[in-house]
């Protein structure tokens, strides 16, 4: 199949063939030899009739006589060619029209050239020729409008591409900013750690800030131990493993302070995250509560104990001392008598004491005061009590600011003086350094610190020191009343204590006691 053939296959209607030519014999004449092409072939006397045609039937090629009657055949193609520029244009011409066809050629721009009398065979090629010259810049023509609206469409997908791409990297980068601030405005230390190494991958603010590092030295490889807590060794049981497949929790003790971390998986990732906890000042809380709420306890037992013994411990001394007035009693009553009522009297200052644990002070007493000349006043009536120790030191660092508390200062002036006792006690042959401090902490609270140079509290009794009647002192020399006592007061104020202690390096007895901001009872 020739190349025609294909062209006129691939188009679904036939070839429109127009034929111009003032003698009818000649326009019978190609009709006969173009049949064969089964064009839709219509016939023109003139280039006037032929133009009317043109917008009804529309052809794919245009064969023109030269000479024609009106308008020739060169102005006939040149309308043509203005009218449907891809149309193809056919000239007959004679032998004598030579200048036609160059002025054809120049103003027309003529397809092909049939000489008069034409060939049969010839003429069928050239108009099969023709048609699919038409064809051809048709279907070109056709292309380049759809290449040119592909490429107009084409740049419209670009531009709303690139708006889309940069509106998601607009969101992108205002999610990762957003999820940066929000990893860094955490304030407990946060990483994010390789499971194979232990490499941190980032590490928020928090962790900075306890590590005492910058967070750009990550880029160095640091493992989570070696940024955070300074170690070269892995901390104790650490759960961070490529095994590692549920959240685990470890606690970090990392000097004074102690860390619960909880690891957490990424799920088909190496990697997970660890959050460390400060529960240091948290179980601090709680142990002073569980021992606040064990002295309760104890001062009730301690306030109903007292009572129940203190009125037959009344009528001991009472009877003791009558029968001491009986005429005729011998030396050996009186003595045991005498032994009696000061069994009974030391009872009853032991009484005494109880009742003064488990009593809180009267709301009458209390007022607003200022705390370092509280402790001063106590620290000059200790002075003239330890005159008689020469190798005994009292030295006082009093805050140069109004520490206003509000509460019972003679209270707080026995805790004082209690704690002043207690040192001065724990000094071998009674030498050493008791040193009174009074300030703010860093939170705000008042405070007065008693530190002295003693033997120090073993660790195992530390815990109990507050227990009304525990004491180490020989027996007969204390009640082991007096730091009970101390700590009622103190958490009646609102206050608490803080204590440390070294063996043979002495302790630190700390009460902090909240400002008072205003009048009244805070």
């Amino acid at each position: 199949m020739d190349t025609a053939a294909n062209l006129n296959t691939e188009h679904s209607t036939p070839g429109k063939l127009l034929l111009v030519d003032d003698e009818e014999n000649i326009l019978r004449s190609l009709r006969r030899v173009l049949r064969r092409g089964e064009w839709e072939i219509e016939t023109a006397p003139d280039a006037e009739t032929a133009l009317k045609l043109f917008d009804r039937f529309k052809p794919g090629v245009v064969i023109s006589d030269f000479r024609m009657p009106g308008m020739n055949g060169v102005d006939f193609l040149a309308r043509v060619k203005d009218l449907m520029p891809h149309a193809q244009r056919i000239m007959l011409t004679g032998q004598a029209d030579q200048l036609a066809i160059e002025e054809a050629i120049n103003r027309s721009e003529v397809f092909r050239f049939i000489s008069k009398p034409w060939n049969d065979a010839q003429l069928l090629l050239t108009v099969k020729s023709a048609f699919e010259q038409h064809y051809l810049v048709t279907d070109n023509q056709r292309l380049a409008e759809l290449t040119h609206q592909q490429n107009t469409d084409l740049r419209q997908l670009n531009a709303d591409l690139e708006q889309r791409v940069q509106q998601r990297t607009l969101m992108l980068s205002r999610a990762k900013r957003e999820w940066e601030l929000s990893f860094d405005t955490i304030d407990n230390p946060l990483v994010v750690v390789s499971t194979d190494d232990l490499v941190i991958r980032r590490a928020n603010r928090a962790s900075a800030k306890v590590s005492k590092r910058d967070v750009l030295e990550l880029n160095k490889g640091l493992r989570c131990h070696e940024f955070l807590f300074n170690r070269d060794t892995l901390c104790p049981g650490c759960p961070v493993s490529p095994t590692l497949k549920a959240p685990e929790t470890l606690e970090i003790a990392h000097g004074p302070r102690t860390y619960v971390a909880n690891v957490y998986p990424m799920d088909d990732e190496p990697i997970a995250v660890c959050h460390y906890r400060d529960v240091t000042d948290e179980r601090a809380l709680t142990k002073r509560m569980i021992e606040s709420e064990k002295m309760i306890a104890i001062g009730n037992l301690a306030g109903g104990v007292a009572h129940e013994i203190n009125n037959p411990l009344g009528g001991i001394l009472a009877f003791s001392q009558l029968m001491k007035r009986d005429a005729g009693r011998t030396p050996q009553d009186l003595e045991a008598l005498d032994l009696i009522e000061e069994s009974a009297m030391r009872c009853k200052r032991i009484v005494e004491s109880l009742l003064k644990f488990s009593r809180r002070s009267k709301v009458e007493d209390r007022r607003a005061f200022d705390l370092s000349k509280c402790v001063e006043d106590a620290a000059v009536l200790f002075r003239a009590q330890i005159k008689k120790h020469p190798r005994a030191k009292l030295e006082l660092k009093m805050s140069t600011n109004a520490l206003n508390v509000y509460g019972d200062p003679s209270q707080l002036g026995q805790v004082v003086l209690n704690l002043l006792h207690n040192g001065l006690q724990a000094f071998k042959d009674f030498e050493g350094t008791l040193t009174v401090e009074t300030g703010l902490t860093k939170e705000g609270a008042s405070f007065f610190r008693v530190t002295d140079t003693g033997s120090g509290i073993p660790e195992e009794n530390l815990t109990r020191i507050f227990e009304p009647h525990f004491t180490t002192k020989p027996p007969g020399e204390g009640t082991g009343l007096g730091l009970s006592i101390a700590y009622r007061i103190v958490e009646d104020h609102g206050g608490h204590f803080d204590v440390k202690s070294t063996l043979d390096v002495g302790s630190v007895f700390e009460v902090q006691i909240p400002v008072q901001h205003g009048g009244g009872n805070p």
